[in-house]
Parts: C-alpha cells; structure tokens; sequence
C-alpha cells in the first residue's frame, strides 16, 4: 500500500508527545504546501475555516504533502462528519476540528474519523485507499490507525467540560485556541494572566489522560513557554505570515540601498 511515512507517522509522534513544528497555509495552491514540506515542517494545516479553499484546492494540496514528506492535516471549516469524510477521504492526515465546545461534539467528530466504533462513510476508491488497490479491512485499519482527530479548544463553554473533553475516546489531542479564548473572554491580550491561566487548565486536563497540546505560537520563545507547560505540537506562522515577513524585510533591504547612496 502506497502511504506516505508523514501521514503513517504522524499520528504515533503526535500522540508520543514528541516536538513537532507546522504551519498553516491559507494560500489556495500546492506550491506553499511543497515549499513548506521541503524547508522540513512536520505538517501544514490546510485552513479551509480562514481561507478560501474548497474541495479540489484542498485535494492538490494533500496531494503536494505527500509529495514533500510532510503531514497534511486540515483545518475543516465546519465541524461536520461530511466535512470530515471528504477531506480524510482526499488523503488528509487528519483533521484539526474548531469550536469543541462540548463532550457531545467532541464524540460526534471521533466518530466521524473512524470505521471501527465510529461512523466514517466507507469508500477505497479514493486517494486514501489508493484508488481501490487497498482491500476492505486493510483501509479501515491502516485509516483508524493514521488518521489524527486534534480539536480546537477555543469557547469558554468548552472550559466547563474540559476534563470530560479531553477523555473522549477517538480524540488524539487538543489544540489551544488562544485567539478566539482571548476575544471570547474580553482578555487584553493572548498573554493576558486569564488566558495564560485559561492555557493551564486545558494543558492540566490534557495531561491526566495523556493527551497532547498544540499550540499557535509566535517565536521559539513563546514555543519554550508553553513546551515548559506541557505543550509539545506548535504552529508558528503561515505560508502568507512568511511571505510578508521576507518581502517587508528583503523591501526594506534594497531600497535602503539608494537611501546610503544618496
């Protein structure tokens, strides 16, 4: 069976708490997810839910993760099962769900991405079964065993069930949506002390049934912050995030340039 060792990885490394590094890409094409995949990023969280991807955009995309060697997770627009079976269907390693707010959603979404005690509509002939070359249970296994559920925490109603959340059979980790906690709650800031506090109680809740955290992050700095609180997936940036970055800097560069000449 053709899979590549990203996807049939991901999910184990993940779930081990070892270091891993994304990014999101909002830009719709497969040159970002290529370029990314190569500069050596773990994975890249296609973000159907902020960007203006669609199905076939998203499906080159997966398509370019696989060929650069890094994870294809996808960040669904909405947290449906018909969502979530077209993109693991078009060969995403797994899913980054926002607004779990709830053990009910949180159960919903677990079983949409499983076969086995779950509900996921069974195809092959997609890009997941490689297009029919993969037997009935040889996909389900291989399926039930790569494919990665990472909600995102990110409603203060969510905070109330937190524990029960996160103990959610199916549910491989949580990812710590500080920007919409930090608006929800009215917070100054993402490093305001309620949302850092707020960021405690989910890492806390995580680590009683030993289940990663991934955070956004927006240097090594803040990386280290949160690795020393328990978190140990991180997002730094975006394909659109670097781009700006390197054209303000290689701009600001060049045109200083006549500025010392004259």
């Amino acid at each position: 069976m053709i899979q590549s060792s990203a996807a049939r990885s991901f999910r184990q490394r993940f779930i081990a708490g070892e270091t891993l590094v994304g990014t999101f890409v909002k830009t719709p094409a497969s040159h970002p997810v290529e370029i990314l995949g190569q500069a050596g990023f773990e994975f890249v969280v296609i973000d159907e839910e902020h960007a203006p991807w669609d199905r076939v955009t998203i499906d080159h995309a997966l398509l370019a993760a696989r060929a650069s060697g890094t994870a294809g997770i996808v960040r669904v627009a909405e947290p449906s099962a018909a969502k979530i079976l077209a993109v693991l269907d078009d060969g995403a390693t797994g899913v980054l769900v926002p607004h779990v707010s709830s053990v009910t959603k949180a159960q919903e979404i677990a079983r949409a991405c499983r076969f086995r005690g779950g509900r996921r509509g069974f195809s092959n002939t997609t890009r997941a079964g490689n297009f029919g070359a993969v037997g009935v249970w040889p996909h389900v296994d291989a399926q039930d065993a790569s494919v990665t559920f990472i909600a995102m925490i990110e409603d203060p109603e969510a905070l109330d069930e937190i524990d029960a959340i996160v103990a959610t059979e199916g549910l491989d980790g949580v990812f710590i949506g500080r920007g919409d906690l930090t608006v929800a709650l009215g917070a100054p800031a993402m490093d305001a002390p309620e949302i850092m506090a707020t960021c405690e109680k989910i890492i806390a809740a995580a680590k009683k049934v030993g289940k990663p955290v991934a955070m956004m992050v927006a240097n090594a700095d803040d990386a280290n912050r949160f690795h020393k609180m328990g978190a140990t997936t991180f997002i730094v940036a975006s394909d659109q995030g670097f781009m700006r970055q390197a054209a303000l800097k290689a701009y600001a560069d060049i045109s200083a340039v006549g500025a010392k000449s004259a």
